[in-house]
């Protein structure tokens, strides 16, 4: 019995490592076929996570695009609404707690989508309405359901501010116009160039 089970196991192991070295082996080709085909102005902002206790003061950028207001003092500042070549439009500015003390980042900012709430607080949540084209725009996701926006975020010391991104779909070069809308937040509009 012994000898039949050693055997079995054997054979057991045997077909374990072709299989590794085969999934290896596609799997390489894949990421090497990927890269190839990718250029590099097409790929996403990478994730920005924020570590936000004590965060250090965030240098003003020159031009503010608009500042939303929010519950419990916070506000965000839009200062970049870039669109590139790979069909992306990526915001950039800050999020700041204007109150007096210390509060957690709002998990409603993260939005309700199941694949976006598995990954923790986020701007997930945030949209772009183009009200010419009659379309809505939301942060978009990689392969595994992650927000690609900061990610990360939990308490904003007192009068600190944080970066922070989000990457949509560009809306058609013919859009000069976007409402901008973040969950808590009262919508802004931005003008797109």
């Amino acid at each position: 019995m012994n000898v039949r089970y050693a055997m079995n196991r054997r054979k057991a192991v045997a077909v374990v490592a072709v299989a590794s070295v085969a999934l290896l082996v596609v799997g390489c080709g894949a990421e090497e076929k990927a890269k190839a085909d990718k250029p590099a102005a097409t790929k996403p902002a990478p994730q920005q996570s924020a570590t936000t206790e004590g965060s250090q003061p965030v240098e003003e950028p020159t031009e503010t695009l608009a500042v939303l207001k929010g519950q419990d003092g916070f506000e965000v500042a839009i200062n970049s609404a870039v669109r590139d070549a790979g069909g992306f439009l990526t915001l950039k500015g800050t999020l700041k707690n204007t109150s007096s003390k210390g509060r957690s980042v709002p998990d409603a900012l993260r939005g309700d989508e199941t694949e976006v709430l598995k990954h923790g607080t986020s701007l997930g949540g945030a949209t772009l309405l183009d009200g010419a084209g009659k379309k809505r725009y939301y942060v978009l996701r990689d392969t595994d359901g992650r927000p690609l926006t900061t990610t990360g975020l939990g308490i904003v010391s007192a009068g600190k501010s944080i970066p922070v991104f989000m990457q949509f779909p560009a809306p058609p070069a013919s859009t000069t116009e976007v409402s901008f809308q973040l969950p808590t937040f009262e919508p802004a509009t931005l003008k797109l160039s």
